[in-house]
């Protein structure tokens, strides 16, 4: 009896170590540093890439899965402040690891009037340290990044709340523009 709670006892010290090992921190993208690059397909099979932003703000927000709770209601706050967003003059991406037919049923379902880009294979969330690989299981963690009309990561947001989170995006955006156009700005609060 005891020797099988012992052995228990181990192999939960073995998952849980495990565990934690997969979330730590990964290299962290700097605000101020340039935003990786990216290409990726979208909901309707549209192409958008990090230069077709280039001039303007753009928040790139990831997300783990199309129609779960959570990232539905942080991509609806994103559709209902659609315009507050658009007279800020940033465009909105959403980016998960589901393909682009799941983007489109989502997209369709709840109205969502910004581009969702399909990352299969989530090289672009781990450029941007937003991929949780468990080994069989991996998707977008849920991070957002304000990038600057220079190309360069303005804001970044590692702990969104998704019913506040898109206040919070356009406080720190509205703070970032009045603070100077492209320039770099202290990190958002996380």
């Amino acid at each position: 009896m005891t020797k099988t709670i012992l052995v228990g006892v181990a192999a939960l010290l073995v998952v849980a170590s495990a565990v934690l090992w997969m979330l730590r921190p990964g290299l962290r993208r700097a605000v101020g540093s340039a935003a990786p690059d990216f290409a990726l397909q979208d909901q309707d099979g549209r192409r958008h890439q990090l230069a077709d932003y280039a001039g303007r703000w753009l928040v790139l927000y990831f997300y783990p899965r199309d129609d779960t709770p959570g990232c539905t209601v942080e991509a609806c706050r994103f559709r209902d402040d659609i315009g507050i967003l658009n007279a800020h003059t940033a465009a909105v991406l959403g980016v998960s690891i589901d393909s682009s037919a799941s983007h489109a049923d989502f997209a369709r379902k709840y109205q969502l009037p910004f581009p969702l880009l399909s990352d299969p294979d989530g090289k672009t969330a781990a450029a941007y340290d937003s991929l949780l690989n468990l080994g069989i299981v991996r998707f977008a963690r849920r991070r957002t990044f304000i990038i600057a009309p220079d190309g360069r990561i303005a804001a970044r947001f590692d702990r969104v709340r998704p019913a506040h989170h898109v206040a919070e995006v356009t406080r720190t955006l509205a703070a970032l523009q009045s603070a100077g156009a492209g320039r770099s700005a202290p990190p958002a609060p996380e």
